[in-house]
């Protein structure tokens, strides 16, 4: 990495953007990493668990089950929203 910012510094080269030295120094990282890349996969996993599987058991499609055009979900959503419960 010290050497690439010396060649740019020799040949005069402009500086690269913040977007582009952040993106390169999480990629080093990630690169570099041995157990953290099985952090980040039990992380993904359970994200997905959380966000995916979760979601089928526990959020059902209320408005899909109990209404049948768009126009009647819709509605529904400013019935409740305005009445007072």
């Amino acid at each position: 990495m010290e050497m690439e910012r010396e060649e740019m510094a020799a040949e005069g080269a402009k500086r690269p953007g913040v977007i582009v030295r952040v993106w390169r120094f999480y990629a080093d990282g990630f690169r570099s990493m041995t157990i953290g890349r099985y952090l980040w996969a039990i992380i993904l996993i359970k994200l997905f668990i959380l966000f995916a599987v979760m979601r089928l058991f526990f959020f059902p499609d209320i408005l899909a089950r109990d209404y049948e055009n768009d126009a009647d979900r819709a509605q529904a959503v400013r019935t409740n929203l305005i009445n007072d419960r």
